[in-house]
């Protein structure tokens, strides 16, 4: 790795960490050449499939749309970023795990509601009613009776 001060080739590792539950790795370093100490971040670069709308347009699967609809989902709630994160991760991790070069929008949109259920029912129910279209109070109110057929409503944050 080239020094980003001198462009010099000759550095060396001084440190390593993994970071993000073992998916990548931070390298300290430090240029043998003009002294100047750095850090260096790694992570596999593994394809996400290509994802295949309702409408059958097919496109690039785009990890900041997703990051944006969990945020806007969990806004103002008692959610920190790091479980944002690790929700985005779960979800990712599922995507690429899919095997196949092509997902349904609806999957990963069940997946979004998975991870949300887990981090707040507010959140749950947020998503849920843009996500499926809810025309009218009943909607909602039989997505709150399904919620709590499964989780006890409250119980998450």
């Amino acid at each position: 790795m080239r020094c980003p001060f001198c462009h010099s080739a000759d550095t060396s590792v001084i440190d390593s960490r993994l970071i993000d539950e073992g998916d990548g790795v931070r390298r300290r370093r430090k240029c043998n050449t003009c002294d100047e100490r750095y850090t260096t971040y790694e992570r596999a670069e593994l394809s996400l499939p290509r994802v295949a709308k309702s409408n059958d347009e097919r496109v690039s699967f785009d990890e900041a749309k997703l990051r944006k609809g969990l945020q806007l989902a969990l806004e103002k709630r008692p959610v920190g970023a790091a479980e944002i994160e690790a929700a985005l991760n779960n979800i990712l991790r599922r995507a690429r795990g899919a095997g196949d070069g092509e997902i349904q929008s609806r999957q990963i949109g069940e997946w979004v509601m998975d991870e949300l259920r887990k981090l707040d029912d507010v959140a749950y129910i947020r998503f849920a009613s843009v996500y499926r279209s809810f025309q009218d109070v009943s909607a909602f109110q039989d997505e709150i009776d399904r919620l709590k057929s499964t989780t006890t409503l409250g119980g998450n944050k």
